[in-house]
């Protein structure tokens, strides 16, 4: 008997989140281990990453396995709804419509701007000096 999954790749700044779903009881494991302990038992990015399965009130009903890299905490939160979001409508596609319009299923485009030659940063300049 093969076991069901679904994958859902997400982005968010420079972190990528690779999202398998299973049917299970929802639990969420994070590059090997419980997610309270990789990010830290904080409650906002508990929030950000469970958004997807309290819209669509899946929340007990899939474990969810992510592989996470690059960026910071809240990037990677970031990618991985936006993965689980993707996995979600793979496992029933009647979710799409109320996902979409949360917003979940649009890969944020916001980067970090990349500093120019001949500048002290993306912005900043060097000091100017008239005299």
């Amino acid at each position: 008997m093969a076991l069901e999954q679904f994958y859902g790749t997400g982005r968010r700044k420079t972190s990528t989140a690779r999202v398998y779903l299973r049917p299970g009881r929802g639990g969420v494991k994070v590059n090997g281990g419980d997610w309270s302990k990789y990010f830290g038992n904080r409650l906002s990015i508990e929030q950000i990453i469970k958004q997807p399965l309290k819209e669509t009130h899946t929340l007990t009903k899939y474990d969810i396995i992510v592989n996470v890299c690059g960026g910071g905490t809240v990037g990677q939160a970031g990618a991985i709804r936006h993965g689980i979001a993707r996995a979600l409508i793979l496992a029933n596609p009647a979710l799409r419509p109320a996902l979409k319009k949360a917003g979940f299923l649009t890969r944020d485009p916001r980067m970090k701007e990349r500093k120019k030659y001949g500048q002290k940063g993306a912005r900043k300049r060097f000091q100017f000096s008239k005299r």
